[in-house]
């Protein structure tokens, strides 16, 4: 029988740490980077390297990027009366694919998890208020995943928010319970965000 060497169970190993990344598609991936060319696995360790080295999170809005204010902050076309909260930077992207939303985002890089240590002071919602409270919206959108931890950051948020004056809502729930945003289709996203709900106490 076929018995795998060492450094192939090892990249093997590594490749499961990716979300969303089982056994067989970190299998897959494996056999695909060991039969390309060493000129392309090289460009490809090159591209990993630079971007681990030269991304950053933005001082304002938390997103990934390689430029501080972020594109989306230092865009002036985009709306400064609609800020948009989601949990994770790649999140902005499935939202933007729309094409229907142009206001401002802030990532609040998790979501409520006990389980997992991270509560409320690692959300970072100090900094979240004060851009509120300096800032020109008129509405927020929540836009956390529909899980039963998106859920409760989004009543989290709510509550913390509640005696600012503005207009709260939630992404209706054209998105699967359970599901991540960086699954759905552009078409769910955008009736999402048009049927988005006033979260009210």
């Amino acid at each position: 029988m076929f018995e795998q060497t060492d450094p192939l169970n090892r990249l093997i190993a590594e490749l499961k740490k990716i979300p969303s990344i089982g056994a067989k598609t970190a299998q897959r991936i494996a056999f695909y980077l060991i039969g390309l060319p060493n000129k392309e696995v090289e460009s490809l360790s090159e591209a990993i390297k630079d971007a681990k080295q030269s991304m950053f999170y933005c001082s304002i809005c938390n997103s990934l990027t390689y430029v501080d204010p972020c594109l989306y902050c230092s865009d002036l076309d985009r709306n400064d009366e609609m800020l948009c909260i989601v949990e994770e930077p790649f999140h902005i992207s499935s939202i933007e694919k729309t094409g229907i939303y142009s206001g401002r985002y802030h990532v609040l890089l998790g979501r409520l998890s006990p389980l997992k240590g991270v509560g409320p002071d690692e959300l970072k919602t100090d900094k979240l208020a004060k851009r509120i409270k300096d800032g020109k919206f008129q509405e927020v959108i929540i836009a956390t995943n529909p899980t039963v931890e998106g859920e409760s950051t989004a009543v989290y948020l709510a509550k913390i928010l509640k005696d600012f004056k503005i207009k709260l809502t939630r992404l209706a729930m054209g998105l699967p319970v359970g599901s991540d945003i960086d699954y759905a289709d552009q078409v769910t996203i955008s009736k999402a965000l048009e049927g988005r709900t006033e979260i009210k106490e």
